[in-house]
């Protein structure tokens, strides 16, 4: 899942991308106002983690401005502020959740993946697809009641994968949402954890759930299809 963290402290701003990417999260960061306002309305993020006390453009007025762009992107507000004014006012601004200073990165975590799961509307913490179990709030994965251990990355794709069922996912949409611009070439690094996500989900099961469409990008679904094909196999 994609997330813009924007947050001025450049200690705290470091802190943030490494506990968020540890957590399978993609980031991005903004260190004014100004920038993230310009982020947040130009380009598709699953949640904004956002600092009231910014240069150039303050937190609320950033906020109030995204609202007022129809931009509905769950906001997390992430303050020193912890007067119960200051949440009422964040909270009416438009804010999802509120999350005072000092802070626990699991906590903050935990929060982002409730916020997520709202926003796609997942009827349950838990998405069934054949035998395959996806626990998003626990995040554990089991299928045909054996449990499965995956990498926060390999657990990221295929949480996207999953709250995308039945569609194509596109290289470009996995790689804007989970990974780092820092990873290799595009290509390889989705299609590299898409075969590894594959042996840990699908070896062993004579119905294959993760497949390759080829020319489009990814799909996870409960049906066999010859067309769909992973390189190597």
């Amino acid at each position: 899942m994609r997330t813009l963290v924007i947050e001025d402290d450049p200690q705290l701003q470091k802190l943030l991308r490494r506990g968020l990417a540890e957590g399978g999260l993609s980031v991005d960061t903004a260190a004014d106002g100004e920038t993230g306002l310009h982020l947040a309305a130009a380009e598709s993020y699953d949640a904004i983690v956002l600092d009231l006390m910014l240069p150039k453009l303050a937190g609320l007025e950033l906020l109030r401005e995204l609202r007022a762009r129809g931009r509905n992107t769950p906001v997390l507000i992430l303050t020193a502020r912890d007067a119960l004014a200051d949440k009422i006012a964040g909270l009416d601004r438009g804010a999802d959740d509120y999350l005072t200073k000092p802070f626990a990165v699991a906590e903050l975590l935990a929060r982002l993946r409730a916020l997520i799961r709202r926003d796609h509307r997942a009827a349950s913490a838990t998405l069934v697809i054949a035998d395959l179990e996806v626990d998003l709030a626990a995040r554990r994965v089991r299928r045909a009641g054996r449990s499965i251990e995956l990498p926060a990355k390999q657990f990221a794709l295929l949480e996207l994968l999953a709250l995308h069922r039945g569609q194509i996912v596109t290289r470009t949409q996995i790689y804007d949402k989970i990974y780092d611009g820092d990873a290799d070439t595009l290509s390889n690094v989705v299609d590299v954890h898409v075969c590894r996500l594959r042996e840990a989900v699908d070896r062993g099961f004579a119905l294959r759930l993760i497949h390759t469409v080829r020319g489009q990008g990814y799909l996870l679904v409960a049906k066999e299809d010859e067309a769909c094909r992973c390189a190597g196999d």
